[in-house]
């Protein structure tokens, strides 16, 4: 058996001194601030017999294997005794990696890989590894090794003639480590309908803690043990399972779940110099919705997104374009989001009504996981950091729930300050909302804004409104009935072929039936392409396509003069150069052409008559989208006050016929004048003493 050991701790030297012998000089050079030997498990499989073996080793006997590790260091002698005992073993690269949900009593002491996001962690405290307790009697010194669970003390002095009870311990000679407790939570994109997912909890120790935060997605490796329950005093025969991490992988920070081989390259490349790419693209999302070919296309500006830019005083610009679908039910909204966050390399869906605000930024929770103190647990909005968010039902969000949105849409931070926790939390991700007119539908002759049910602050972050309204048309609507049937008919004839034998008939018609549906470019392609493009492209804007959009945007501020409403603000300019970088990344162009600008115009344009034209005045009043209040409606709010002041008496009062027949001359509508006195009594900024009878607060 001596021998065994001393074999295997010589296989270890011979590893060690062949593949990590820069790492093992690098520990004793740089020692403390360096003292972890990391060992790539793939690397170890791959050196040979005994390579296999000791991987096995690591995985059956992962506490057997760190002691020999330490042994074979020891016998290097690179690593001098009282180093080799502080020196970190750790492992990664694991090839296999175990669901949350799969972890069995068959994994205990065994070391594992999982993978998932980071819920929540605790701030690093240090905790003792090995106290030194003292005998206030005969000074015997004692020292006991402590593990994760309670605090052990010795029974007595070691001293036979003392035999003193009470020991003292003393901290300044016991050994602390740093200490940090996280919650892993499995990704959503492997769960199955109806299930909630699981979480782990992960002690992890020394120079490993403080380097991850909620949100971040990652690959734990460590050593799964277990902890008895305690009820109320009582040992319980229920085990809590726990992992001691060995290492943390980030994998590639923004879009890891894809991963692009050389042939997916190669098939990117061939697609981005198609000539009907646009097309191709735009009739690649939701192909079971039928038309809405101007959304479609501004959705995948979206998914590829603007270039987010760090300016050199420090300040940052975002990239990602956020985009709102207000329409009229059964237009197919809620479809759409949920076709956009399957498409995204990181998306999360989230419905507005069932939505709090700690629940879309980040919420303080007190619970046993923190051992009573308070922990932070990221929401949607982080978890969908580098990827879209789509809301649903925005409009029956509560109101102090939407105002959470507007720090992540711009700022692209979520600020917490709950329960003595002040953090900043990441959120850059696109926002994909969709909401309904306020009266269920549209009303053709009311105004656009007074219709959406959403405060203009958040109205006005959105780089695109979509007014999506649902009018009968002969042409269109026979269009999408029979795309409507076909789909379903595609869907019946699947669901036969999975039951059952067919003819060959139904393979053809099944064929023939499925190009009404089929994408032109599969999902996964294009979800790939998408990863890629926003990996490697940052385009340039030329002069030609700048000249385009700086005229563009001049032309409708020159609409504008003392008297005329204010048509469009900087933002809009912003929102037209992120679309111009997301169009030039769709063509994985390294610069943004005139094309693209020209395109983006289009769009742009497309919006703001929707939502700011205003029809009295005959041009766009951007007051209308951003304020709610037009400006003819504000300079009517400022002439009824004049008016009221100047037929007003002694007693600051004036008759309302009097104020609304001295307006009627000047031109103002009687009705209109009506109503936006109601609205200032219901404001509080007038008020009626008696009937007839107006006085302004």
């Amino acid at each position: 058996m001596a021998d065994e050991i001393t074999d295997v701790v010589g296989e270890w030297v011979a590893f060690l001194s062949r593949y990590c012998k820069r790492e093992v000089a690098e520990v004793e050079r740089e020692f403390p601030f360096k003292r972890s030997v990391y060992i790539d498990y793939q690397t170890l499989q791959a050196s040979g017999a005994s390579g296999l073996r000791l991987a096995d080793e690591v995985i059956e006997k992962p506490g057997k294997a760190i002691g020999d590790i330490r042994d074979a260091l020891r016998q290097m002698t690179v690593i001098d005794e009282e180093k080799v005992r502080k020196v970190n073993i750790r492992f990664h690269h694991i090839e296999r990696v175990t669901g949350i949900r799969d972890i069995r009593a068959f994994h205990i002491n065994r070391f594992v890989s999982v993978q998932g996001i980071i819920r929540k962690t605790t701030d690093v405290r240090p905790r003792i590894i090995e106290a030194f307790f003292q005998c206030p009697g005969c000074g015997t010194e004692t020292r006991i090794r402590q593990g994760l669970g309670q605090f052990e003390e010795p029974d007595e002095c070691a001293n036979p003639e003392c035999r003193r009870k009470k020991l003292k311990m003393i901290p300044a000679r016991s050994r602390f480590v740093d200490s940090q407790k996280v919650r892993v939570q499995e990704s959503p994109e492997g769960l199955r309908g109806g299930e909630r997912p699981q979480t782990l909890d992960v002690e992890v120790a020394d120079d490993l803690t403080g380097a991850i935060a909620p949100g971040d997605r990652v690959v734990l490796n460590g050593v799964l043990r277990s902890k008895q329950r305690v009820n109320y005093g009582t040992k319980s025969t229920l085990f809590d399972l726990y992992l001691e991490c060995s290492s943390v992988e980030s994998p590639e920070k923004e879009f890891e779940e894809v991963n692009i081989s050389e042939e997916d390259e190669a098939t990117i490349r061939a697609l981005s110099e198609d000539p009907e790419l646009y097309q191709k693209i735009t009739a690649s999302i939701a192909p079971s919705i039928y038309g809405n070919t101007e959304v479609k296309e501004a959705i995948a500006l979206q998914l590829f997104g603007g270039v987010a830019k760090d300016l050199p005083d420090g300040s940052r610009l975002r990239g990602d374009i956020h985009m709102l679908l207000v329409g009229d039910p059964g237009i197919a909204k809620s479809q759409m989001l949920r076709y956009v966050v399957k498409l995204s390399p990181r998306g999360i869906y989230t419905s507005g009504k069932s939505s709090t605000s700690a629940g879309l930024t980040a919420t303080a929770v007190k619970d046993d996981f923190g051992d009573g103190s308070w922990t932070l647990e990221a929401g949607a909005l982080v978890l969908a950091d580098m990827g879209v968010a789509a809301v649903d039902e925005m409009d029956k969000m509560a109101k102090e729930d939407r105002s959470a949105l507007h720090e992540a849409m711009e700022q692209q931070t979520i600020s917490v300050a709950k329960a003595g926790i002040t953090a900043t939390l990441r959120s850059r991700c696109a926002l994909l909302g969709a909401a309904n007119p306020k009266l269920g539908r549209f009303d053709a002759y009311a105004p656009i804004a007074e219709q959406i049910n959403m405060p203009p602050s958040l109205l006005s972050r959105f780089d695109l409104i979509f007014i999506m309204t649902d009018k009968p048309d002969e042409k269109r609507d026979s269009a999408i009935a029979n795309h409507i049937v076909s789909a379903h008919r595609v869907g019946e004839l699947i669901m036969q072929q999975q039951t059952g034998p067919v003819s060959p008939d139904h393979a053809e018609l099944l064929a023939a039936e499925s190009v009404t549906v089929d994408p032109p470019i599969p999902p996964d392609v294009l979800r790939k392409y998408v990863a890629y493009s926003k990996r490697y492209i940052t385009p340039l804007i030329t002069d030609e396509a700048r000249e385009i959009l700086i005229a563009y945007y001049l032309k409708l501020r020159h609409l504008a003069d003392e008297n005329k409403p204010v048509p469009v603000t900087a933002r809009q300019l912003e929102a037209l150069v992120r679309l111009g970088e997301a169009s030039a990344r769709i063509r994985l162009s390294r610069t943004v052409e005139p094309a693209d600008a020209e395109r983006v115009v289009k769009i742009v344009d497309l919006c703001l008559r929707q939502v700011a034209y205003d029809a009295e005045t005959g041009t766009l009043d951007i007051d209308k989208w951003a304020s709610g209040i037009t400006k003819k409606k504000r300079d009517l709010i400022r002439t009824i006050k004049d008016t009221i002041k100047e037929l007003s008496g002694e007693d600051g009062t004036a008759r309302t016929a009097e104020v609304i027949e001295a307006l009627a001359r000047e031109g103002f509508d009687r009705e209109d004048v009506e109503e936006q006195l109601e609205k200032m009594f219901r404001f509080g900024q007038a008020m009626q003493p008696r009937r007839g009878i107006v006085r302004l607060i």
